[in-house]
Order: C-alpha cells, then structure tokens, then sequence
C-alpha cells in the first residue's frame, strides 16, 4: 500500500504566510508617514500594485497616502475571476461597481416602477431615485400635491420626469427638490402644471449643487390660466455641465410667475433658456438672477415676455459680479402689446467678459413702457432697440472707449440707431486670482492669493491593469460596458477625455492616458527613471483665499529639470492625462495662514507643490497666463500649484 503524501508541519505553514504578510506591509510601508500602518491584505489589487511599484521605482521611497487612496479595492479572486466579453462584463457590473469603487449609475427602481403612470398620480412622494415618471397629479381638483426629494445624493443620475399637475384646478402643488447634490446628472423634465387652472405651487431646487450636470427642463405653466407659480432655484451652485431651460408660463392666462435664481454661483457652466412668458395674456413675471456670482458662465437666454398682452416683466439681475464668461440675451419683450418691461441690471460684473443684448422691446405696438436701469462692464453690445417708448438709465463701458453712459439724466432714450453704435473692442478674460503667478513670488513670507484648488471629481478609484485592458478606450464601448449613453452627460464627459488623449501633443510634450495605476509608474519611469518620487499639494487648506508662504525648497536643489504632471480626466473608472514636459522647476512650501502677516504666529495649515514652466514659446497668446501676468509667449515664466487629486513626479534627488 502505499504512503500518504506527507504534509509540512502545521507550524511551519503558517510561518510561511506570516511572511508573506509581514513581507507586504513592510513594502508597503517602507515609510510610516506616508501610507497607514495596518498590514496591507497581500491578496488584493491594491497590494499587487504596491509589489508593482516597489519592482519599478527600488528606491524605498514613501508611497504617499493620496496616491495609495486611489488604488483598486478588489480582492485577487475578483481580478482574477473577471470575465474578458464585454456583454459579460456589463452582466457583472452591479458587482464590479460595489467592490471596485467606480462611477457607475445607482440601482434603478425595477421594470414596474421605471415609468411610473396614471391619470391621478399617488403621492405625497418623499424619495424617488433614479427612474423615469410619466404622470404625476393629472387632472386633479382641489387639495394639495407634493414631491419632496427625486434622486438625491447618486454618483450618476440620469431621470426624467414628463409631466407634474398637468390640467389640474385648483390644486396646490410643490416640488422641493430635483437631482440635488449629484455627481454626473443628466434630467429631464418635460411639462410641469401645463393645461392648469387656479391654485399654486412651486418649484424649490432643480439640480442644485451637482457635479457635471446636464439638465432640461422643457416647459413650466404652459397654457396655465390663473396661477400663482414660483421657481426658487435651477443649477445652483452646480459644476462645468450644460443645463436648458426651454419654456416657463408660455401662452399662459393671468398668471403670476417668479423665477428666483438661475444658476447662481455656478463654476463654468453652459445654460440657456429659451422662452419666458411667451404669448402670454395678462401675465405678472419677474426673475430675480440669472448667472449671479457665476465663474466664467457661458449663458444665452433668448426670448422674456415675446408677444405677450397687457403684461408686467421684470427682470433684475443677469450676471452680476460674475467671473468673466461668455453671455448673450437675443430678445426682451419683443412684439409686446401694452404692459410694462423694465430690467434691472445686465453684464455687471466682478471681472468682465463678453456679453451681447439683442433686442429690446422691438416692434410696433406704442403703448408698451420699457425701461432699463443699467448695463455694465467692458466688451458690451447693444442691438436692436425700440425706436421710442424706451427709458435708458445708465450705460456704463469702463474700457476707456466710448461711453453711453449718463448718471445725471433722470432717464437716457436711445434710438435704433444709437444703440448699433454701443460696440466695444474685444477684452481678455481675467482668470482666478493666484491660478497663474511668477516664480518670484515662490519666497518665504510672501502673501499671495491661493486659488480653488478643491478637486471637484466624484469619486472613484483605478482599476487594476488587467481588467482596465480589457475595455477598449473607446467611447462606444465604455458606453457598452457601464451602460452610458452617449447623449447623458457621463457619456459627453468620456468622449471629451477619449479626444483629448487623441489630441496630438505639443511642442516638446511626451503624453500619455494612464487607464491604470501601473501605466502611471511606468510612464513616470520611462520619461525620468526609476529614481523618482511622486508629489502632490497635501489638502485643500487655504483654498480660494489669501494665504502667506513658510519656508521654500526648490526640488533637486532648484536646478531646470523635467517633470512629469498627471491630471484626473472624468471617466467611470480613474483615467489620468499624464504629460512630461521639459524646462520646469518644482517648488515645495509650507503655506501659512494669511492672519500670520498681522502677528497672529505661524500657523502652517498647508504643504503646497507648485510647478514653474520656464519655456513658455509654443503656448497660446490668449492663455489665462499672460492675461493674468501680462507678457508674451516666450517672455515670462509662468507657474502653479498642484491641484488636489492631480500630481507631479520628479527625480529623487
């Protein structure tokens, strides 16, 4: 008979995988300061990457914890049980996205739930996420309706909504909240209390403080007869994106419509709304903020009170102190019978850009009264004006060219053809104080303003290399994969980061699209060896105000060197644009609290990274740089901080 296979001691197994463990969290962990005592599982991506790093770059440096933060959750099994067919992948998804941490779109409702109809409606409705509604509170009379929150708090949201209140009388009716705080948003919303008679309602929050939003909402109050409707808020404070807003209280019956703010305080956002009060009889509008506080906005609103009867409009501010931006306004008031038109306020702004107005109670009816109290700022144009009946109190132009300006007259009347004359000379834009500055004031004990330097990328972390390589980098088949479409604004945002990697490089630029962790390293190693450490700005600490530099230290002893930056690009999973540029020095501060100018102690809130570019020729005259620094390509150097989430590797030395 023969013997059974002998087993190793049982004591000495365990050695072994003692180990391996304690092998792994030393690697990991070469350096206490930077990555997280605890023991690094050996059997994950993350760990796998970590043996990775430590083969490429041997030089025991710390794995910073910021970067560490981003590397791949998924267990060994996980990686290396996933499926090679994309249809197979899609199949996996739920699975992959809640244990690989990427962007991905949050559970929908079920089939019976996901166009959710019928003529009376069911609410009250407190939480919705995530699905599409047909009907909502059709042809209801008296009593109340209410929508509390629709898809709140999701990474990706993509909803619509068809129709709310519609042919209802003498309902009130309110929504409080529409996609508020999302990351990736793309809604719809299509009539709300269209056909309705009497009662009220409003509308609190549509796609407040979301992160690339790409909103419509096509019509609110069309064809309503007697209502008294309030819209507090669409796209506030959201970030980059396109919204639309397409019709509010059109062909309306003596309604009353308020329309409080329309992206406000918004960071480069492109919106545009098309139709207020058009043709309506009798109707009291007013809106209070269109763009207000707005970071470089590029807004276009065409069409207030067109063919409207016997109405009162208002319109009070449209992009006051906003940031520079690219605004138009194609039509006020125009063919208007009777009523009243006043605006309040249009193009004063913080930081001037460039802002067209064309038409302004333009047609033939003489009984309409319209004035408008001031027009501001520098690279203006007014076009098309009524002939008569039209009240011009200010006009200011502060480039120094000509000015239609007249404080003193109680009202200014402006013929057509004078108003064809108020053409300025184009201006630059001025971009965010200290985004761009000179590399003298890289000096301990110098106060400078720090930008926002927050990343405003929603989360996600890197897949491991070898499940990032079986997606093709192509927006159809992303699209395939993580089942978004192409015409959502997930879908846009991956097609523009596709082209940009595509997009041929510059003057003496090396590029790359890193799909994962490892292709950092490597490319990383391949423009500047394997003697190199990875940098980025420690916290957000001091962001968007004025800050006073610690102690300076130029990286590699302050010599001209080449530098490696990679920034995030907006993808389901972590994509960085990685691009090596020569002719740079890297600076390392400790950022003090402004107050410590005034005595209040050096209080370090901060270690800042910044980058100084030194050959400057090939880059655009137009960039922000030379606006904010003055100078020409080639003639300054110019330079920045590392943003939160971005980084730059340099040699070691």
């Amino acid at each position: 008979m023969a013997s059974p296979p002998r087993r190793p001691p049982p004591h000495r197994v365990l050695s072994a995988t003692v180990l391996l463990v304690l092998l792994l969290h030393n690697a990991a962990a070469a350096d206490a300061g930077a990555v997280p005592a605890a023991p690094v599982n050996p059997f994950t991506a993350k760990a796998a990457f970590i043996r990775y790093w430590n083969r490429k770059v041997p030089n025991n440096r710390p794995h910073p914890a910021f970067f560490v933060a981003k590397l791949s959750p998924l267990a060994a099994a996980d990686t290396a049980s996933f499926p090679c067919a994309l249809p197979d992948i899609r199949a996996r998804l739920p699975t992959l996205c809640a244990k690989a941490a990427l962007l991905c779109a949050g559970p929908t409702a079920g089939a019976d739930a996901a166009s959710l109809a019928g003529p009376k409606g069911g609410g009250p409705f407190k939480d919705y996420s995530n699905a599409n509604f047909s009907n909502y509170g059709t042809d209801r009379t008296g009593g109340a309706d209410s929508f509390q929150k629709y898809s709140p708090d999701l990474n990706i949201a993509a909803d619509s909504f068809r129709r709310y209140a519609h042919d209802s009388t003498d309902r009130a009716d309110s929504f409080a909240s529409y996609e508020a705080d999302g990351n990736v948003v793309t809604g719809n919303f299509t009539s709300y209390a269209g056909g309705a008679t009497g009662g009220s309602g409003s509308f609190a929050a549509y796609a407040a403080e979301t992160n690339v939003p790409d909103s419509t909402f096509t019509n609110y109050d069309a064809g309503a007869n007697g209502r008294g409707r309030s819209f507090a808020s669409y796209s506030q404070e959201a970030n980059h994106g396109e919204n639309g807003f397409s019709g509010y209280g059109k062909k309306g019956n003596g309604v009353r419509e308020t329309f409080t703010s329309y992206g406000n305080e918004s960071n480069v956002l492109a919106s545009s709304f098309a139709n207020y009060g058009e043709s309506a009889n009798g109707a009291t509008d007013s809106f209070t903020g269109y763009g207000v506080e707005g970071n470089v906005p590029e807004n276009t609103f065409r069409g207030y009170g067109a063919g409207g009867n016997a109405g009162v409009d208002t319109f009070k501010k449209y992009r006051d102190d906003a940031n520079v931006g690219d605004d138009s306004f194609a039509s006020y008031a125009k063919g208007a019978n009777g009523g009243a038109a006043e605006f309040q306020s249009y193009g004063n702004s913080a930081n001037p850009g460039s802002t067209t107005f064309k038409g302004y109670g333009e047609g033939t009816n003489p009984n309409h009264h319209i004035s408008f109290k001031e027009y501001a700022g520098d690279n203006n144009t007014f076009k098309g004006y009524a002939k008569t009946g039209v009240s011009f109190k200010e006009y200011h132009n502060t480039s120094g060219g000509s000015s239609s300006s007249n404080a003193a007259a109680a009202t200014l009347t402006v013929s057509a053809e004078a108003a064809e004359s108020m053409h300025h000379q184009h201006l630059k834009w001025s971009p965010e104080p200290g985004k761009f500055f000179r590399e003298r004031e890289l000096v301990a004990g110098n106060r400078m303003p720090m930008p926002d330097i927050r990343d405003k990328m929603p989360p996600r972390a890197f897949l491991p290399r070898d499940i990032a390589a079986k997606i093709p980098f192509e927006p159809s088949a992303v699209s395939e994969v993580f089942g978004v479409p192409l015409d959502t604004s997930m879908g846009k945002a991956v097609a523009s980061t596709v082209a940009e990697c595509r997009r041929a490089p510059s003057k003496g630029e090396t590029k790359r699209c890193a799909t994962s962790a490892e292709d950092i390293v490597d490319f990383a190693v391949e423009m500047l060896g394997d003697d190199i450490v990875v940098r980025s700005t420690a916290s957000t600490a001091g962001s968007g105000g004025d800050i006073r530099l610690g102690a300076v230290t130029g990286v590699d002893g302050g010599r001209v060197t080449r530098s490696v930056s990679c920034h995030q690009s907006l993808f389901p999973y972590l994509v960085y644009y990685c691009h090596s540029v020569p002719k740079v020095r890297v600076y390392e501060a400790d950022i003090l609290s402004a107050a410590a100018a005034a005595g209040a102690g050096d209080e370090k809130i901060n270690h800042g990274v910044a980058i100084c570019h030194l050959d400057t020729s090939d880059w655009s005259p137009t960039h922000g740089a030379f606006v904010a620094l003055g100078g020409k390509p080639g003639e300054v150097e110019v330079c920045h901080w590392i943003f939160e989430g971005d980084m730059t590797w340099t040699v070691a030395g």
